[in-house]
């Protein structure tokens, strides 16, 4: 089944809600099982609450939410500049774990608060260069052009359509019973462990779309031009982290001290990215779907798909803020252009209008969408009945 084409198309990174329905076979539309008990007509009068609610917010978009970028991006700068900083002097123990401590923190939101919602597109409405879509680039390995190709393009749009999203499993594990079990899948425990510290270089290497290459989706020219911007983007990399800041701490004696901390840094941003991420889509509770499920789709149908394929985790304002706001996953794949911290906003309306149409709104604190998405790596690795 094609996925992409040979030729790349546009993109600006924003990620629209579905602008109607695909194109229809002209057969009846087969719901989802945990939605087969809608009509047409519920399915299009909650696509319209949907929008509403989407409405209201980009109504009510201005100085306040503007700020709170801003003032996102100074606190990040500021924990980066400190955490550098200290690592240059840090010889001393306690200023090693400071300096680790503060670039931790500042590259979790440059991926999390910043990157990821930057580059859906969430401010382009403040006409602000420097806060774009089309001009941010972030601080992970994989450059922002090619992940909103995967992400905004692919992802967004085919949520957990086994065949069409391949953000199900990366190319690399077996997260759903429809996917073919092989031999190779009862390392899905190892794989996920080994991908976790390293998950920035797994989605970089996802981002190339080397199973689409291979089967002739994807021209040789379009592979060249991401392996040349990946180059680029690796170089970038390592210079700031693994030449310029240990280079730097070498006057101070503390150059080897400045190297594992950088390390240390990317690995714990690498695994938070990756248990949030797979907290918001392979938990208990979340569906996927076949491609018949989306044939004749309409806005609604998209809209009940968002809802219950993703998954939200519970806990503080803080952890909100360190996941980008993705512990709000189900209200950002219903709204993924809106401000991220509007999301805690539309929460409760969003979960109002599942229990009103019967539909199941899956969240849970984080120690358990983390143990409940490690146990389906682990069930999945082993073959069905």
């Amino acid at each position: 089944m094609s996925v992409v084409t040979a030729a790349r198309p546009s993109t600006s990174g924003t990620t629209k809600p579905r602008p109607g329905a695909l194109a229809d076979s002209g057969s009846p539309l087969v719901r989802p099982p945990a939605a087969a008990h809608l009509t047409d007509e519920q399915v299009a009068e909650l696509g319209r609450e949907l929008d509403a609610i989407r409405d209201e917010v980009l109504g009510k978009r201005g100085a306040e939410d503007a700020a709170y970028i801003r003032r996102m991006i100074k606190i990040q700068r500021g924990l980066e500049l400190g955490g550098r900083a200290t690592l240059l002097v840090s010889k001393n123990k306690a200023a090693w774990v400071a300096g680790t401590a503060m670039l931790s923190l500042s590259k979790i939101m440059s991926s999390m608060e910043l990157g990821h919602n930057i580059l859906h597109g969430q401010w382009d409405w403040m006409r602000d260069p420097d806060i774009h879509s089309t001009t941010w680039e972030w601080d992970f390995v994989t450059p922002a052009r090619s992940w909103q190709h995967t992400h905004n393009d692919l992802h967004h749009r085919w949520t957990n359509v086994v065949g069409k999203d391949r953000d199900v499993g990366y190319n690399l594990l077996r997260m759903d019973p429809d996917q073919e079990w092989k031999p190779f899948n009862l390392g899905n425990p190892l794989y996920n462990a080994v991908l976790a510290p390293i998950f920035e270089w797994g989605i970089a290497v996802y981002d190339l779309e080397i199973p689409e290459y291979k089967e002739g989706l994807k021209s040789k020219d379009a592979m060249l031009k991401d392996l040349k911007s990946l180059g680029r983007k690796v170089v970038t990399q390592f210079t700031k982290d693994y030449a310029a800041t240990p280079a730097l701490a070498m006057l101070t004696g503390s150059g080897k001290q400045a190297l594992v901390g950088t390390l240390t840094a990317n690995a714990v941003r690498n695994v938070w990215a990756h248990a949030v991420i797979f907290c918001g889509h392979f938990p208990e509770g979340t569906d996927t779907f076949t491609e018949e499920m989306v044939d004749g789709e309409t806005r609604g149908d998209w809209y009940v798909r968002q809802m219950i394929g993703s998954a939200n985790i519970s806990g503080s304002k803080f952890m909100h803020l360190m996941t980008g706001n993705l512990s709000h996953q189900i209200e950002h794949h219903l709204f993924p252009d809106l401000p991220s911290n509007r999301y805690a906003e539309v929460a409760p309306k969003v979960r109002e209008i599942c229990q009103r149409y019967g539909l199941k709104y899956t969240t849970g604190p984080l120690l358990k969408q983390v143990g409940s998405s490690w146990a389906k790596v682990f069930k999945l690795a082993l073959p069905g009945k």
